[in-house]
């Protein structure tokens, strides 16, 4: 696959480009803005082949090990590893059907849930989790895109996991973000390309519609928000992102890019993560920030601080 850096646009200081990945899905900014973390599938997304990796990355975007975390190595199991979160000191990454929790610092296994076996007698099918969010107070959420299913583990009762919500209007749920301005879960649809709230109880509203009439969406894959309300969805299969802003206006801020997977937004840095699943590659660029004022003028891509990896017009 041709990857195009720029595709005319001129890179903006601050982005930093990371190549020799091996099929990342998820780009996670430490709180502490001093590193970043890339989960490698390296495979079949759901093959128990041991081989998936974690990145580490410094706060100028520069890889300090491409294996930081490496299954088969130093005792540890990581197969097809997908979204993150870190909650204190733990790295936590969803793995096929477990949720695995790693010291950041060293790398170490510090916790291992398996879902497969806790809900055994809840679920009728195996088990594919794609993402996990935290709520800042003590749950993570993880998402079963197949299952259309929302997990729910407690960290304080020695991470016990439950199904929040099981719900065939979640079409295929993937990327997941805890919005804390209003105290919900959101999910964006691979299926359907919604983009969905979930309260703590479990029950599914639409956020944003995708019907026929207001089709914008195909595959969302990630999505996440900054310091100032926008929330920052991808379209996997459209190859765009786009910025929601509070007022519900819609904007592309990049496009044609090579298969944007679970993107990430750095609220101490401002800027977007962005890794390219098939590109094996990722960026990290500087976002707009919001109006002051001062008059009006065209903007382009640079305004957005982001010029991604492209794909070829004929992609």
């Amino acid at each position: 696959m041709a990857l195009f850096y720029g595709w005319g646009f001129p890179i903006p200081a601050d982005a930093s480009q990371v190549e020799g990945l091996q099929t990342p899905q998820s780009f996670l900014a430490d709180p502490s803005g001093e590193f970043y973390f890339i989960s490698n599938i390296n495979g079949e997304a759901d093959a128990k082949d041991n081989n998936g990796f974690i990145t580490r990355l410094d706060k100028a975007g520069k890889i300090t090990d491409l294996h930081f975390i490496q299954g088969g190595q130093n005792g540890t199991t990581l197969n097809g590893p997908k979204g993150m979160a870190i909650v204190d000191r733990l790295l936590y990454v969803v793995d096929v059907d477990t949720l695995r929790g790693f010291d950041k610092e060293t790398g170490r296994t510090a916790v291992i849930v398996s879902l497969e076996e806790r809900l055994s007698r809840e679920t009728k099918r195996p088990i594919a989790l794609i993402d996990v969010a935290y709520d800042g107070k003590g749950t993570l959420y993880l998402s079963d895109t197949e299952a259309d299913t929302i997990y729910r583990v407690e960290i304080a009762r020695q991470h016990a996991v439950s199904i929040l919500t099981k719900n065939s209007a979640l079409a295929g749920p993937a990327g997941l973000a805890w919005n804390a301005k209003t105290d919900k879960l959101v999910a964006v649809s691979w299926n359907k390309g919604k983009i969905l709230e979930i309260t703590p109880d479990g029950t599914v509203s639409e956020l944003v519609s995708n019907s026929f009439f207001s089709s914008r969406f195909n595959n969302l894959s990630g999505v996440d928000f900054d310091d100032w309300g926008s929330m920052y969805v991808s379209d996997f299969s459209a190859g765009k992102v786009w910025r929601i802003r509070p007022d519900m206006k819609f904007e592309v801020i990049a496009e044609y890019l090579s298969t944007p997977a679970d993107i990430g937004i750095d609220r101490k840095g401002h800027l977007i993560l962005v890794p390219y699943y098939y590109g094996n590659a990722a960026e990290m660029n500087g976002l707009e920030r919001p109006s002051t004022g001062g008059g009006s003028r065209k903007r382009s891509l640079a305004d957005y601080g982001f010029d991604g990896l492209k794909k070829g017009p004929d992609q």
